[in-house]
């Protein structure tokens, strides 16, 4: 397959466009709820902690890897979700943190393609930082606009937001040079590499969508929510007959 001469990035774009899609509803769907519900919010950190904390350090053991070319300086994450999950979970939460299987999963196609080919994990780096920097930072202003609005909400401060706050860094900047990486390391590949990290970047999603779905607890908030709602407008209504 022909990748065309057009830049990578933008190929990586339009190849994965339906199944993106589809992962954006499902995230819209499951970690809206988490604007006014934090355990939500912490379930979303923990299934990505682990791909996120994975993908950092084969990075960094793949030195001289056009995997290790992808890494941006101020781009990892890994401390930033701890510092997040024990503000959210407490001091001590390793200490009853297993796994899930979902994520288990997705860790061990990971390693599997750190085993044979590397540069399969540029589709990973590309796509979730990219992510990150994008809806996640949509994500985190949607988070303060809904903190603000609820009437006795305690918490306006930044605490619990460290893994979408990447400090005096320009946003703009960082993606960029992931895209410019990208591109960069597209140049040097062959067609059949080119086409593979095409069809790992369509698993991407794939996967990221298998764990978002084990998110525990979104249809009962759900649930609760639209029971509130519902007694809100019926009192309206009966208000109103009575006027």
């Amino acid at each position: 397959m022909e990748t065309e001469n057009i830049p990578f990035n933008k190929i990586l774009r339009r190849e994965t466009r339906d199944i993106h899609s589809v992962s954006d509803a499902l995230v819209n769907a499951k970690l809206a709820i988490s604007f006014s519900d934090k355990d939500v919010w912490a379930e979303g950190l923990l299934i990505f902690y682990e791909i996120f904390r994975f993908l950092e350090q084969a990075m960094s053991a793949n030195k001289e890897s056009n995997l290790c070319k992808m890494y941006v300086n101020g781009m990892e994450r890994t401390s930033a979700f701890e510092e997040d999950l024990k503000f959210y979970l407490g001091d001590d939460w390793k200490k009853n943190y297993t796994v899930r299987e979902s994520v288990a999963k997705y860790l061990s196609h990971l390693k599997e393609l750190e085993s044979t080919n590397t540069d399969l994990l540029i589709a990973y780096v590309y796509h979730l930082y990219m992510g990150l920097l994008s809806g996640g930072q949509i994500l985190r202003k949607k988070r303060e606009i809904g903190k603000r609005l609820l009437v006795n909400s305690k918490d306006s401060n930044t605490k619990g937001n460290a893994v979408t706050d990447f400090g005096n860094l320009n946003i703009r900047d960082l993606k960029q040079k992931i895209v410019d990486n990208v591109n960069s390391i597209a140049d040097s590949l062959d067609e059949d590499t080119k086409f593979k990290i095409i069809v790992e970047s369509r698993m991407v999603f794939k996967l990221n969508n298998e764990i978002v779905k084990s998110i525990e607890g979104t249809n009962v908030i759900l649930l609760k929510k639209v029971f509130i709602f519902s007694v809100i407008v019926l009192i309206i209504f009966m208000l109103w007959k009575l006027v």
